[in-house]
């Protein structure tokens, strides 16, 4: 599973909170575009993390249900059927977030979010 520790959350909301201060600097014409970036950078992983968590949850309390229980395989073959298939999916998103490693690199891809919210 991936997440971010409390301190680790509490920080990037801290540095959010930063970068947001810099757009009223009178420097902002000089680091605009790098300012502009990590603003971008940080929502994204912030967005991102907040989803995981709810996908992470969900997913792993259906898939006990759905891959792991032979009656509710034969009870609900649709829906089953269904579930591996986002099963499949969410395991995906979630080896490319171990395969990347920095939360900034995974949570920029533009990809990430909208599969995550299409599961």
């Amino acid at each position: 599973m991936i997440r971010l520790s409390e301190d680790n959350f509490d920080m990037l909301e801290e540095h959010q909170q930063s970068v947001n201060a810099m757009f009223s600097s009178r420097y902002l014409s000089t680091f605009e575009d790098q300012i502009t970036y990590w603003n971008k950078a940080l929502g994204a992983i912030s967005e991102i993390v907040i989803a995981l968590g709810e996908v992470q949850r969900s997913w792993s309390f259906l898939e006990n249900l759905f891959i792991h229980s032979e009656e509710v395989k034969k009870e609900l073959p649709k829906e089953s059927e269904k579930f591996i298939g986002i099963d499949k999916e969410v395991k995906k998103i979630l080896s490319n977030g171990f395969e990347k490693k920095k939360a900034i690199d995974y949570c920029t891809q533009e990809w990430v979010l909208p599969g995550l919210e299409n599961v």
